[in-house]
């Protein structure tokens, strides 16, 4: 398991690599500020997959890079 400061950083370098540095933060602040319901908002991520439909997909995804 990853401690929580890693995976903050990795988490920040994922985001900053895939938004640039200033949309990522945006996007934190974004989170943040909307007092994010992260169920809620998982929920409505991908309407109508099922979760072994969205690993699938995660792993080919995976496979890729």
């Amino acid at each position: 398991m990853t401690v929580d400061t890693e995976l903050k950083m990795r988490g920040l370098d994922a985001l900053t690599t895939s938004l640039g540095l200033v949309d990522a933060e945006r996007f934190v602040f974004l989170l943040q500020r909307d007092r994010l319901d992260y169920t809620k908002w998982r929920q409505n991520l991908f309407p109508g997959l099922s979760g072994e439909e969205i690993s699938r997909r995660a792993m080919e995804h995976v496979q890729k890079k």
